[in-house]
């Protein structure tokens, strides 16, 4: 069935005739169809990935290149006056994620499907998402962020199940959307939810009644958790997720002639970051429900439980008061109470105990003692959880843990957001690329081509151009597509540090009225949402800002340096922000970000990265060379070993650094102060002279200077070019197929 057939039996219209909606709806229909059409053939084991996130960014021309029917609808449309971006635009982007951990799961159920495994996501349906971020008085506020229409890529199942809490018993419903692998099976986001949600409890901005949980359970993402309410409400989304899950793995493991005892056989669950464990205690439970003995249950689930580890972040590592899951979830704590008592027979070390002495559970303890692998994401992160954060594990279970680097779909990030790049390397290396991303560095024979090098510069521009543009139409900003695109795009964390790169706008912006201008002007571009209950990240936005401002508003500073906050950061934006970069801003303090995601993305569409050796950036490094890449700052060793002996005094290096007294004061002088709210200032510079817990002050110099030199290179095009070049040419080994590949081979066994 093609499109004009779908018309005409809808509609009884042509697709000339057709409004635009009518022909997204249309073409909603004609995906749907031809996604189940290829549905891979059920077989006996299957992978349920379970996440808290799922930031899957608007899925028709995703769906249509993946079904490989992308560039006929584009023609077919254009031959009856229709533009398939306009049509593109009527798409909300549905809100179920925050940033890499949501983004990572995405890209990972693409490959899944791609790869041809049969394997299913689970989730939750958050109707808000995270929030909508709106800029105000030059900060950060948040309203709702509602995606949920008639026609969405939801489809709504007969699956329900009872979900019993303390107080209340409720009942889920799955909501299903198409994952369509490029050339290849169809598989299954499987979201739960509850009918009884209310979302006009939701009052000023995105506050609500958080104790009403058959109103509130799935309105939003990570509710605040400033106070026990929202705490409790996380839980309360925990186990409503896993609970659902749960019974869903069971009752297609049994259908498919499964005993339960070989459980192993059946399923593999991947557990996405902390917010899923309780799905251990949860199979556990219902197993001894179904008639088996506790020890049998325990081991059929720790044989079919895997576990990825995202952060070192103690703060990041979930640890619930035993009194918050008994007001909960009592039925959970009996089993919790049996694994840890397990582990203290065997182990008299506190630091390996599921419950501690403050009576907190340990999530992550539950997950690596009762799980059969435990993998980080990057290369430093894994080696750093060995070495450092999880030791004390690593050396009672060597086996199981393993290293998986993060990765990216190439057909979102390079063949729908860059098609003018994906076509200049098809007429290059031929089309083998899209499906195995290791033909990518087939382009080094091209790395001394000037023509080639000349068109990946104008393919550049074109990207600039486009950003230009849509910022225009979204926010009414203008910027010089001449200038030099830094970009610094991700979740607001202090650890990411991007108030080290307001630090150096400050800088930058002194130098500029002392009479040192730049040759090539720059743009320094921002995206981020900060949580609504992290006040300094806030404060950082409110800087920014205020330095967007003071600067557009200065004319002797504004021809060379600009600074833009594009408001409500989703994929949408990253789609069109990754293609236009010139510089990849990837400088969280070493041995802090586990991976990232960005860095990879940045990287495939021709930016080259200024970092710090953290994360991917390390295999970076080693894949394009130290020509292809500009590394600053301390290595991880020096952090780590500066945390173990608090040695870090913030202020030794302000009183003694000129240059960070300089910027630091800025902030709370005179210029600033005018355009800013006084208090978020000072506690910003308060936070930074007294403690700076992330140490932006010892790379600042190393910062500056090596950004300065990035600058500098920019001006010989052809060299950047180069660079350009062979950093489109090693990202192949980013790819998520390669990722999922690993998975499959050393951990799902599919």
């Amino acid at each position: 069935m093609n499109l004009s057939e779908i018309m005409k039996s809808e509609y009884n219209r042509s697709v000339s005739e057709c409004t635009n909606e009518e022909i997204y709806c249309g073409l909603l229909k004609l995906v749907n169809s031809m996604a189940e059409q290829k549905k891979a053939e059920p077989s006996k084991k299957k992978l349920y990935y379970i996440s808290a996130e799922f930031l899957i960014g608007k899925l028709l021309s995703n769906n249509l290149i993946n079904l490989g029917i992308y560039d006929e609808v584009k023609k077919q449309l254009a031959e009856n006056g229709k533009d398939i971006c306009e049509i593109e635009e009527l798409e909300n982007e549905p809100s179920l994620g925050n940033g890499g951990l949501g983004r990572l799961a995405a890209c990972f159920l693409d490959s899944i499907a791609t790869l041809g495994l049969n394997g299913d996501g689970v989730g939750l349906n958050y109707h808000f998402g995270l929030f909508r971020q709106v800029f105000k008085d030059n900060a950060q506020t948040s309203i709702p962020d509602p995606w949920i229409t008639d026609n969405s890529w939801l489809n709504k199942t007969d699956v329900t199940y009872s979900v019993k809490f303390r107080n209340a018993t409720v009942t889920s419903r799955m909501y299903d959307i198409n994952v369509t692998g490029y050339d290849s099976t169809t598989n299954k986001l499987h979201l739960f939810d509850i009918e009884s949600v209310d979302e006009s409890i939701v009052e000023d901005g995105i506050s609500f009644d958080k104790e009403d949980i058959e109103k509130n359970l799935t309105l939003f993402l990570y509710p605040d958790d400033s106070d026990d309410a929202g705490r409790m409400l996380r839980i309360y989304q925990q186990y409503f997720m896993v609970s659902s899950a749960a019974q869903l793995i069971l009752d297609e493991c049994v259908a498919k002639g499964c005993n339960l005892y070989d459980l192993a056989d059946y399923a593999v669950i991947q557990i996405n970051d902390t917010h899923p464990t309780m799905v251990i205690p949860e199979l556990i439970r219902l197993l001894v429900e179904r008639g088996l003995e506790m020890d049998d249950a325990i081991e059929a689930v720790s044989k079919s439980c895997a576990y990825t580890n995202h952060t070192i972040l103690a703060e990041a590592l979930e640890k619930w008061p035993i009194a918050y899951l008994k007001q909960v979830v009592p039925q959970l704590m009996p089993i919790i109470e049996v694994l840890d008592d397990k582990v203290r027979r065997k182990y008299d070390e506190p630091k390996l105990y599921i419950i501690d002495k403050d009576e907190r559970v340990h999530m992550a303890h539950i997950d690596i003692h009762y799980s059969y692998s435990v993998n980080g994401v990057a290369s430093l992160h894994t080696d750093i959880l060995k070495n450092e954060e999880l030791n004390h594990f690593y050396k009672i279970y060597p086996e199981k843990f393993n290293n998986k680097t993060n990765g990216i779909t190439f057909r979102r990030w390079l063949l729908h957001s860059n098609p003018q790049l994906t076509e200049l390397i098809t007429s290059l290396i031929g089309e083998g690329f899209k499906k195995n991303a290791d033909e990518l560095e087939m382009l080094l024979k091209f790395k001394e081509d000037k023509e080639v090098l000349k068109k990946l510069l104008e393919i550049k521009d074109s990207k600039k151009a486009e950003l230009k543009n849509y910022l225009v139409k979204k926010q009414n900003v203008s910027i010089n597509e001449n200038s030099i695109f830094d970009i610094q795009i991700k979740r607001l964390h202090e650890y990411k540090r991007q108030q080290l790169n307001a630090l150096y706008i400050i800088h930058k912006y002194l130098e500029i009225k002392a009479g040192k201008k730049p040759s090539t002007p720059i743009t320094v571009i921002f995206g981020a949402k900060a949580a609504p209950a992290y006040i300094i990240a806030q404060d950082i936005i409110h800087l920014i800002l205020c330095l967007q401002e003071l600067i557009s508003n200065d004319p002797e500073v504004n021809p060379y340096l600009n600074v833009v906050m594009v408001e409500n950061y989703n994929v949408t934006y990253a789609e069109k922000l990754i293609p236009a970069c010139d510089i990849s801003e990837q400088i969280s303090l070493a041995s802090k970000e586990a991976s990232g995601t960005g860095n990879m993305k940045f990287m495939l569409n021709g930016a080259v990265t200024l970092g710090t050796e953290d994360g991917a950036n390390v295999e970076i490094h080693e894949l394009v060379g130290d020509e292809n890449i500009y590394i600053f700052g301390d290595s991880s060793d020096t952090v780590v070993k500066r945390y173990k002996d608090e040695s870090y005094k913030a202020k030794d290096y302000y009183t003694k650094n000129k240059a960070i007294k300089r910027a630091v004061d800025f902030i709370t002088g005179e210029e600033l102060m005018k355009l800013g709210d006084e208090e978020r200032l000072e506690r910003l510079s308060k936070e930074l002279i007294g403690k700076d817990w992330f140490m932006t002050f010892p790379d600042f110099d190393d910062y500056v200077k090596t950004r300065e030199q990035a600058y500098s290179d920019y001006e010989n095009r052809m060299e950047w070019a180069e660079k350009m070049l062979v950093n489109i040419a090693m990202a192949g080994y980013f790819s998520s197929d390669r990722t999922i590949a690993e998975y499959n081979n050393d951990i799902w066994k599919l």
